[in-house]
């Protein structure tokens, strides 16, 4: 029976070993049409990855922020035809602070099998290092962008992470990262912990736990503009 497979992508690594297991690799060679977020970086990804079809005679339909549910009616016409569909993350988990639920869950009311395969998570691999607690947490995706909603939400974060010993998780755009550890630092309570986690996989990978105290008197040594970064809030 044809399946939609869910393929993580590298989230940083040149080397496609550190996060592309080869079993991986064995099922992205099996597919011709894919549903993606953005095609240039879709491409780039096969090649990189070797995938051995003409790229110009392979399927692509876009899945993001733009797309309508309407749009994504015809996107599984291949299982019909018996072959694979592959969704492709633009960079981590498939789903996961990614728009392929709307296929994901077209698959599951129709009674498609899904496969998720194993590959990087930018999320877990900072909750994994960060020290803080990994029975209980929460994901929040991007905080607002005003300083004064965004110092009211880490405040409200923070409540939960300390009053429920629920490790709170979020990301910021890149170039306002500076500005996110600072609101963090002066936001939160002296002793609450804070985890900055930046470049996972790359050599530049950076993860530091501190607390909001000594982030206040360290976060210059710590430059984070353009760098793809992880933030977490514990106890």
């Amino acid at each position: 029976m044809a399946r939609l497979i869910l393929f993580p992508v590298p989230i940083g690594a040149d080397d496609l070993a550190v996060s592309l297991p080869a079993y991986n690799q064995t099922m992205l060679f099996g597919c011709h049409t894919f549903i993606v977020e953005e095609l240039r970086t879709a491409r780039r990804f096969l090649k990189h990855a070797g995938y051995p079809h003409a790229i110009d005679d392979t399927t692509f339909h876009l899945l993001n922020e733009h797309t309508s549910p309407e749009e994504v009616t015809h996107y599984l016409d291949a299982l019909d035809n018996g072959e694979d569909v592959g969704l492709l993350s633009e960079a981590g988990l498939p789903c996961v602070a990614d728009p392929g639920a709307m296929v994901t869950r077209m698959a599951q009311s129709r009674g498609v099998e899904v496969l998720p395969l194993v590959g990087p998570s930018s999320l877990m691999l900072a909750l994994m290092a960060s020290g803080l607690g990994g029975q209980n947490f929460a994901f929040n995706g991007y905080l607002p962008v005003d300083r004064h909603q965004r110092a009211a939400v880490i405040r409200d974060l923070e409540s939960r992470a300390l009053r429920h010993g629920q490790t709170q998780i979020f990301i910021e755009a890149p170039y306002r990262n500076n500005q996110m550890l600072q609101t963090l630092a002066e936001t939160c309570r002296p002793e609450t912990m804070i985890c900055v986690a930046s470049d996972l996989t790359l050599p530049t990978q950076d993860i530091t736990t501190l607390s909001a105290a000594e982030w206040k008197k360290r976060r210059l040594d710590l430059n984070l503009h353009k760098r793809n970064t992880v933030f977490l809030i514990g106890c």
